[in-house]
């Protein structure tokens, strides 16, 4: 695609994350494809998920509850995913460990005054206007109100990211368009439905259900999907790379509680702010889809298939 004077990408978009893990499972396959396009791909990910629960035994001695050093790992885990997915831009939000994870709903871990759950909104929204402003972003994508699933830093991330979109209009640069993450709800039933047909031969303890997936919605809510087909061994080397909290075994993976669900290469998104798009399947809205630049040959299983979403919820 052809760049802006000055050398910058003419598509930019902005995702906010709450952990390292997060926008892999849900955009993995929606942020590789829109970086072999050429578009700038920003991720701002609000804490280093310090809390998050460790599945290699290798690996268990970095938990909370025993060194505290998985943060500093995880930024690891993240930098490879993203190079992976093809995306150079990625930060966290005020700064690594600004603001730590708070742990699940109802955790002690939500009182700690340092974890996100406790951040001054206006501050940490503040932090994400910054980068705004610096991007110049044309498109935002946060979660639902809920955070998925109710976790209380997806919680925040999403009220972060509609406050952050506020402060950088108030300071001159109004994000054209933000969208939440979402699953239609026959996507997730087609996919396990598929999972289910494989009977007894998962790779893992159980198999999740479709009440599982955050952020299901009426297929009549979706505004866009992006099919990332294309790029599904991309994002499955990125969920690779996500060793500590991800398990991955061909074309399905699994979080800590060990029960496989399908990985999907086609990502749903449903508007929230600004003028509607007008294309069902670009963020971006009308105009001629760019060539994709050339592109290293995908790493790992395909994921996906023929129809897609997004399913997990990430740490």
């Amino acid at each position: 695609m052809t760049d802006a004077p000055g050398g910058t990408p003419e598509r930019r978009l902005l995702f906010v994350h709450a952990h390292p893990d997060d926008e892999t499972i849900n955009n993995g396959a929606t942020m590789a494809r829109y970086a072999a396009e050429g578009a700038r791909v920003t991720l701002v990910t609000c804490t280093l998920g310090e809390e998050g629960e460790v599945i290699p035994p290798e690996l268990a001695h970095l938990a909370a509850d025993r060194d505290d050093t998985l943060g500093a790992h995880r930024i690891g885990e993240l930098g490879a995913a993203m190079a992976e997915l093809g995306v150079t831009d990625h930060r966290f939000l005020g700064g690594p460990g600004r603001y730590r994870d708070s742990g699940m709903m109802g955790a002690a871990q939500n009182d700690n005054p340092a974890c996100l759950w406790r951040a001054d909104l206006d501050e940490a929204a503040g932090h994400l206007a910054d980068v705004i402003l610096e991007v110049r972003p044309q498109v935002l994508v946060t979660y639902d109100d809920n955070g998925g699933y109710g976790h209380p830093d997806h919680i925040q991330a999403h009220r972060i990211a509609l406050r952050g979109y506020e402060l950088a209009a108030g300071r001159g640069h109004r994000v054209d368009r933000v969208y939440e993450i979402c699953t239609p709800r026959s996507v997730v039933q087609a996919g396990f439905d598929r999972l289910a047909a494989r009977g007894r031969d998962v790779p893992f303890a159980g198999v999740a259900t479709p009440d599982d997936v955050p952020g299901v919605v009426d297929d009549a809510l979706v505004t866009v999907s992006v099919d990332g087909s294309a790029h599904a061994g991309r994002k499955t080397a990125a969920m690779r790379a996500h060793a500590s909290q991800i398990a991955v075994d061909g074309p399905f993976f699994a979080l800590s509680n060990d029960l496989g669900q399908p990985i999907f290469a086609v990502e749903y998104y449903r508007q929230v702010r600004g003028e509607p798009s007008g294309r069902a399947d670009d963020l971006f809205g009308p105009g001629p889809r760019p060539a994709a630049r050339s592109a290293k040959a995908p790493v790992g299983a395909a994921g996906g298939g023929e129809d897609g979403g997004t399913a997990g919820g990430g740490r």
